[in-house]
């Protein structure tokens, strides 16, 4: 709820101040489930983290497998390659600091929480727009390269304009 009050009011405000401005609501396709272990391990690694955190956690990864059972087939086990462990507390903060770095390829403001990010930037001008779509450009190619997916069923823009 912090996160999205702090959001709405930053863009409220420029909105008061006469300013149009569009928020993109950016949702991850089963970003739980997509997290690429060995990109977030490499990302670990850059942030400045000792070397004996990132073997741990590189350690409680790695290693991991699962099966399907549905409807009395058993499936065999495969190794687990992405994802972050759901069902602890750690669960959303490896998610956050996997996007951590979203901010460095974009020059307007981010605000993400787990797997939603908004986007927001001033559109009351041509420039104003093409900056917003170079950032949205830009997201995309880091998701591809990060290995993740927006949704697209669940992204959407809202327009702001002064009253």
């Amino acid at each position: 709820m912090t996160n999205l009050i702090a959001c709405y009011d930053g863009m409220t405000g420029w909105v008061d101040e006469g300013r149009a401005m569009d928020v993109v609501y950016l949702n991850f396709s089963k970003a739980f489930d997509t997290v690429s272990h060995n990109i977030h391990i490499g990302k670990l690694g850059k942030c400045g983290l000792d070397e004996w955190p990132v073997r741990w956690i590189e350690n409680w990864l790695n290693g991991r497998t699962q099966k399907v059972v549905m409807s009395g087939n058993e499936f065999s086990w495969k190794p687990v390659t992405s994802g972050v462990p759901q069902g602890s507390v750690l669960g959303p903060v490896w998610l956050n600091f996997f996007i951590g770095d979203m901010e460095e390829v974009t020059d307007s403001n981010l605000s993400k929480f787990a797997d939603d990010t908004k986007q927001g930037g001033e559109a009351d001008t041509a420039e104003g727009c093409a900056a917003i779509q170079r950032d949205m450009d830009r997201l995309e190619t880091w998701a591809q390269r990060n290995l993740m997916k927006f949704n697209k069923e669940k992204c959407s823009v809202l327009h702001l304009t002064p009253p």
